[in-house]
C-alpha cells in the first residue's frame, strides 16, 4: 500500500465522482480508477458502490475512510513538528492563564517576546485554574500561568512571582483614610467577589475560614476589573492583587495586616508530553524573564 493511494482514495471519498476527483489530483480518470483498483485489491474488499458515473462510499469504505483520517492527521502533525524543529523561530505557542493577568501582564510579556521572535504566533485561552489544567492534560494547551495550588502528575508547576492582595473600597467610604486594614475589620462589609472555581476566591474563602468570617457577597464576577468597577460604584468592597489591572478611579487600595495576603502566580506544564521548539522557546524565555526564587 502506498501513501499515494490514501491520498487518492481520501480525494475521491470527499468528492463521490471519479472525474471531479481525478481533476482536484491533477490525474488521468483511468490513474485514479486503477490507483484504487489496487487499494481494494490489497483490502480484499470493494470501498465504493460504483452505478453508472455515480459512485459513494461502502460501508467498508465508510469504516476504512475514518482511519485514513486519522492517519492523515497525524502525517500532518508529525510533519508539523519536524518542520519546527528544523525551523524553531516559527510555529504557534498555544497559552491558557488567568483572568486577572489578561489586562497588563500576559500582553506586556508577548509583547517582549516578540520582539526577537516575531514569527511565532500565540493561541490565547483566559479561564480559571482547574479547567487550564484539564486543557493541559488533554493537550490543548502547552503552557499556563496559575496561581498555586497542588497539582498531580503529570503536570509540573514552577513558581514566577508573589503580588500582594489588598482591601479595595470605594474612595467615598468611611475606611478610605486608613492606612491598613484588618480583614476582621471588613468582615461586616458587603463583599463583591470572583465567582467561585476561580484560584483567587478559593483564596479569599480560605482567608475568611481563618478568620471566622461570613462574608456577605453581594455580587459575583468573572473579571478583576468587573469586580473593581462594581467597588468603585459604590456597591461593595473586595480583596484583589494589587496591580495596573484595576481601574484606580473612584476606588482606594488598602494593605491587610492580619493575614497573609499574598498571590503566588507560577509556570504549568505537562511533563513528558512535547512541547515544540516554539513553546519551549517561551517557557525559558518566562522563566529567565522572572528568575524564579525556585531555581
Amino acid at each position: 500500500m502506498e501513501w499515494q493511494q490514501l491520498e487518492y482514495f481520501q480525494m475521491l471519498a470527499k468528492i463521490q465522482h471519479m472525474t471531479k476527483a481525478a481533476e482536484q489530483l491533477s490525474i488521468s480518470q483511468p490513474a485514479l480508477s486503477r490507483s484504487i483498483a489496487r487499494l481494494e485489491d490489497e483490502l480484499g474488499v470493494p470501498l465504493f458502490e460504483r452505478q453508472g458515473r455515480s459512485i459513494r462510499l461502502n460501508r467498508y469504505g465508510e469504516l476504512f475512510v475514518k482511519r485514513v483520517h486519522n492517519i492523515m492527521r497525524e502525517y500532518q502533525a508529525g510533519l508539523q513538528e519536524i518542520q519546527q524543529i528544523v525551523d524553531p523561530n516559527h510555529g504557534e505557542v498555544s497559552l491558557g492563564f488567568l483572568h486577572t493577568l489578561g489586562t497588563n501582564v500576559v500582553p506586556d510579556l508577548i509583547r517582549h517576546f516578540r520582539k526577537k521572535n516575531e514569527q511565532i504566533h500565540f493561541s490565547l485561552k483566559q479561564n480559571h485554574t482547574h479547567l487550564q489544567l484539564l486543557e493541559l492534560k488533554s493537550g490543548d494547551l502547552d503552557l499556563c500561568l496559575l496561581a498555586e495550588m497542588e497539582v498531580e502528575k503529570p503536570i509540573e508547576w514552577r513558581e514566577l512571582w508573589r503580588e500582594q492582595l489588598v482591601a479595595i473600597v470605594p474612595s467615598s467610604h468611611e475606611l478610605a483614610n486608613k492606612e491598613s486594614i484588618t480583614l476582621t475589620e471588613l468582615g461586616q462589609e458587603s463583599f463583591i467577589l470572583l465567582k467561585k472555581g476561580y484560584a483567587l476566591r478559593i483564596q479569599m474563602d480560605e482567608l475568611f475560614q481563618e478568620k471566622n468570617i461570613e462574608p456577605r457577597i453581594t455580587f459575583e464576577g468573572d473579571e478583576v476589573a468587573t469586580v473593581a468597577g462594581f467597588v468603585a460604584a459604590g456597591l461593595g468592597v473586595s480583596i484583589l492583587p494589587e496591580g495596573d489591572e484595576i481601574n484606580q478611579k473612584r476606588i482606594t487600595k488598602i494593605p491587610l495586616t492580619d493575614v497573609n495576603a499574598e498571590r503566588i502566580i507560577g509556570m504549568a506544564w505537562s511533563e513528558g508530553r512535547y512541547l515544540s521548539p516554539a513553546a519551549q522557546k517561551f517557557q525559558q524565555f518566562i522563566f529567565d524573564y522572572f528568575k524564579s526564587p525556585s531555581q
